[in-house]
């Protein structure tokens, strides 16, 4: 059997929030589960929707092409840093009031992007927005696992899936059909009024599903959080960067070594006042089997999701000439397929348990990175992009969704909120990963083909396959892991009665 969670917690611990296992059919649950799964897909649209925007971006604004990447790396950044302060702010506070912070926050800069008169203003409006995203899927996962009983959270998590895996998607998408016709400026525009309305409907239909508790922060942790995380995606985005730009002002193992030396004490940091206190992420979690394996796992697929995503729109638009709009109607077919699967996979999860569809998820992905490890290259059709890309996104929608339910539903209920912040941090530190290792493999591996004197198509497209091919050999890794994951125990379902608030 998976071992959950456990061990005794020093009597100074924070108390969870009530896990009320009520009936998850009831119009309270569905509503606000369903408020928060809206909210979160648009918000989390917006991590990847400037990409295919940045050329334009560079000649409006003036800026070079470093400045602009800043505009996606500043907002992946912000949620790096912010993510792992939620585990000690869904403690702390009631669901709304932390639902109509993010969906403020959110707005505002979604306001202040579509009025920036230059690049500075556009680069804070992208730094409040991600302050806003980076809160609300925690909220989301924390909020769902409180409120599903176990034998219905597949598919919660299925519509789960949607959000974290799908809106990234068609981030690219969404922004090639904009720009196609429509200023920069409508990125922001039309995204308002969506925004403004979840956050009015939020704050006239969301009840508090939580029973806050007085939880003290350690301020030395959130530093170390903010130099660790924020470390290490900074050096992940700069050498991805340097690869394909030229080396940037500050080295880039010079912010990754201090991520890594953070890192470090923020972890012994934690393990410490685990003992005597309350820790900002309890890496208790870790104790749990299930919970460790399906992590990895998620760090694998992650690198997979935001690899591909990067340099496969390079690929398309530098080698096979397509303009932005096809790059992103290519792309779509996948990203709709992925949120088509994701409710019926967590259908087959709730039945079935997480095994066999982890197996064949990762057996597909892995395949498809395979094959555009072997196969893209300048003379491939253009009609394989999307049917590689669909297989890879029908993997993607059969791992994401048990790996949600198996890491999460391990864990004992006073474990959640730690649990969800550990999930996503991770989620955004492998991304990164992925897109500076992906960008690195494709521009050295181009270098040497360019140096052996091949064009610059063929050159491209044998980075592209460098790139695929580092991808498909770790996707191997999440193939093993998979027959690991199990069912998860019901025994930590239970809630523990709340104690009574200290002071």
């Amino acid at each position: 059997m998976t071992n959950t969670a456990a061990g005794p917690a020093s009597s100074s611990a924070p108390t969870p929030p009530a896990a009320t296992h009520t009936d998850p059919h009831t119009a309270r649950n569905r509503l606000v589960i369903g408020i928060l799964i809206v909210s979160a897909f648009v918000v989390i649209l917006n991590e990847t929707i400037m990409s295919v925007a940045l050329p334009t971006l560079r000649i409006d604004l003036d800026i070079s092409a470093a400045s602009a990447q800043w505009l996606t790396t500043g907002f992946l950044l912000t949620m790096a840093v912010i993510i792992p302060v939620t585990g000690f702010l869904l403690q702390r506070f009631h669901t709304r009031q932390i639902f109509l912070l993010a969906m403020t926050l959110f707005s505002a800069g979604t306001l202040l992007g579509a009025v920036a008169p230059g690049f500075a203003v556009l680069l804070i409006a992208r730094v409040v927005q991600a302050s806003g995203t980076a809160i609300m899927l925690p909220l989301l996962m924390t909020t769902a696992m409180t409120l599903v009983a176990p034998a219905a959270r597949g598919r919660t998590m299925g519509n789960i899936s949607i959000v974290i895996s799908v809106a990234p998607a068609i981030g690219p998408t969404l922004s090639g059909i904009i720009l196609s016709a429509l200023s920069w400026r409508f990125m922001f525009i039309l995204v308002l009024p969506i925004a403004i309305a979840a956050l009015i409907l939020g704050a006239a239909k969301i009840q508090n599903v939580t029973e806050p508790r007085r939880v003290p922060l350690d301020v030395l942790s959130v530093i170390l959080s903010a130099f660790a995380f924020g470390g290490l995606l900074y050096g992940l985005a700069a050498i991805g960067e340097s690869a394909s730009n030229g080396p940037p002002p500050v080295p880039p193992l010079l912010p990754f070594a201090v991520g890594v030396a953070a890192l470090v004490l923020f972890i012994l940091r934690q393990v410490r006042l685990a003992r005597v206190s309350a820790p900002l992420l309890d890496l208790r979690t870790f104790r749990s089997r299930n919970f460790t394996i399906s992590i990895a796992m998620i760090a694998v697929s992650s690198i997979a999701l935001f690899g591909s995503l990067i340099v496969l729109p390079i690929y398309m638009q530098s080698v096979l000439g397509l303009d932005t709009l096809t790059t992103g109607l290519m792309l779509l077919p996948g990203g709709v397929i992925m949120g088509i699967l994701s409710p019926f996979v967590g259908r087959i999860y709730d039945k079935a348990g997480p095994t066999a569809l982890l197996v064949a998820g990762s057996v597909l992905v892995s395949g498809s990175l395979w094959i555009m490890a072997t196969v893209l290259d300048a003379d491939t059709p253009v009609y394989m992009i999307p049917i590689v890309h669909v297989v890879l996104s029908i993997g993607l929608a059969m791992t994401f969704t048990p790996l949600f339910s198996s890491a999460l539903g391990s864990l004992e209920p006073r474990l959640y909120s730690h649990g969800s912040a550990i999930l996503n941090t991770v989620q955004q530190v492998m991304g990164g990963a992925g897109t500076a290792l992906f960008v690195t493999l494709l521009s050295t591996g181009a270098a040497k083909r360019l140096a052996e004197g091949a064009s610059g198509l063929v050159a491209t497209a044998a980075g592209v396959q460098t790139a695929f091919l580092a991808g498909a050999l770790i996707s191997l890794l999440a193939i093993a892991a998979g027959f690991f994951v199990r069912r998860t125990p019901t025994t930590g379902d239970t809630a523990p009665a709340p104690a009574p608030a200290h002071g």
